[in-house]
Formats: C-alpha cells, structure tokens, sequence
C-alpha cells in the first residue's frame, strides 16, 4: 500500500511526496522511497521512524498496523499534523484513544478508502432502511491470504451501517462463523462470512434475503490503486479541516 500511495500522489495534482517511514526491520529502510515505487528516483529516503519525517509534511497517511498507529496518531497530534488513517484491525480501546487524540487535530478514520466502497456504505444503509425487517442480511468478504485481521474491517462496517439503519446494536446481533447444529437464523442477526485465499485482493457482498427474492449489493476490487487514490483524496481534504474524527463519508460528501 505505501508503494501504491507513493504512486498515486505522483500523479495527483496539488500534493507532494515529503517523506516516507516503515518499521525499522524493513528492507525498505534507507532506500530511495519512490523508486520503491517504481518511479524515478527522488532523493527521498525511507526513514525507519515517524519522528523522523513528521516535519517534512503537512499530512500524513498511516495503512500500517494497528498499534502502530496509535502511537503515530500521538506523534501527528503533538505535532499538529492531520492524519488519513486507513489500518484495520483496531481493538475497541485503541479506537477510543485515536477518538480521544482527535479532539485537538483533524483526522480521516476509514476501514476502506474506495470510493466505490463507501458509495456501497450509503447503498447498504439505503437498502436496510427500506426492506426493513423482512429481509435476512448476510455478508460475504474474501482477501487474499496474508491479510491478518478478519474480518475485515469493511465488512464490520458494513454490518454496523445496516445495523444501525435498522435500530439494531451491531455487536449483539452479528454472527461471525457457523458451524454444525445451530438451530433456525434470529431474525436480527447480521452473518458475516470470510474467506481467505490467493491474491483476492478485496471482495465484499452484502445479501438482502426475503421470501421469493434476494438483493445482493457487490463490490470487487481489482487493484489496491482505487485504496490509494482514496487516501491521497482524503490527504487533499483533511488539511484545513477543523480538529475531529471524520471517515470518507464526510470527503466524499455522503453524509446527509
């Protein structure tokens, strides 16, 4: 994801590349950043720690893991830097902490940076709001096989937007494997299923089922570029902004 978004803030107007970070233990580390890339080198070296680059930018993109970004949400805040957060994976505290750290600087929190994502978040909300409580809800995401949360986050997000259209508390009704005798499906709970395998790169279908018909809301990515472009949007949109914990929603205008 560092070498997609690299790319795409090459070729976005009106943003730079200022500097770029990995885990110290990276190979990466004391390289030319963008011919990592693939692109021509810039004289941009990978540094093997946040503190290092923090002032070379006014905003900083963080797809790494989760308790690393806590710590680089502290580092962004004290330095007053906005920052676009697309990691998963998050424990509840660590997402109340990144809650708690956005009240003295803006950042954009989103388990998925698609734009056809989160287009596909307004549909489910759409969707449930108006099928109501006669219609079964089932999602269905599949990722390639060294992704190591699961599920993934888009599709607990998805799972809460149709719970909360629904009046439902998203973390009492959600069933996330079943296996042998388990009598007949609640008519609350929300399935989620995850499948694992090759080089998926991203995969979410949310099925509707009622009697005598189903509706399936589906998207499929083919490249992690539409995540990058996603994120250099949100980098775009986030300086200036006022201190606070917005998502992709509110770049991409989707909240009512």
């Amino acid at each position: 994801m560092g070498g997609r978004i690299i790319a795409m803030v090459s070729e976005a107007e009106g943003i730079t590349l200022g500097g770029a970070f990995e885990h110290p233990d990276s190979p990466a580390v004391g390289k030319d950043a963008t011919a990592l890339a693939g692109l021509p080198e810039s004289g941009i070296t990978v540094a093997d720690n946040l503190d290092e680059v923090i002032d070379q930018g006014d905003v900083l993109i963080d797809f790494t893991f989760h308790e690393a970004t806590v710590k680089h949400a502290r580092i962004a805040s004290q330095a007053g830097k906005p920052m676009v957060i697309g990691t998963t994976g998050f424990t509840k505290g660590e997402l109340e902490k990144i809650s708690e750290l956005a009240r003295d600087f803006p950042v954009v929190l989103a388990p998925n940076m698609s734009v056809g994502v989160n287009l596909l978040y307004k549909l489910v909300e759409t969707a449930a709001k108006v099928l109501g409580e006669d219609y079964d809800i089932e999602i269905v995401e599949a990722h390639h096989r060294m992704k190591k949360d699961a599920p993934s986050g888009t599709a607990l997000q998805l799972g809460r937007v149709a719970a909360a259209a629904l009046g439902r508390d998203f973390d009492t009704v959600a069933v996330y494997e079943r296996y042998g005798n388990i009598g007949e499906r609640s008519k609350e709970e929300i399935g989620i299923q995850t499948v694992r395998a090759g080089d998926i790169v991203g995969e979410h279908t949310v099925l509707f089922g009622g009697i005598g018909e189903r509706i399936e809301l589906v998207h499929k990515a083919s490249s992690r570029d539409t995540f990058a472009k996603g994120a250099v949007r949100a980098a775009k949109w986030i300086v200036g902004q006022p201190p606070g914990l917005y998502d992709m929603q509110d770049v991409l205008g989707l909240k009512d």
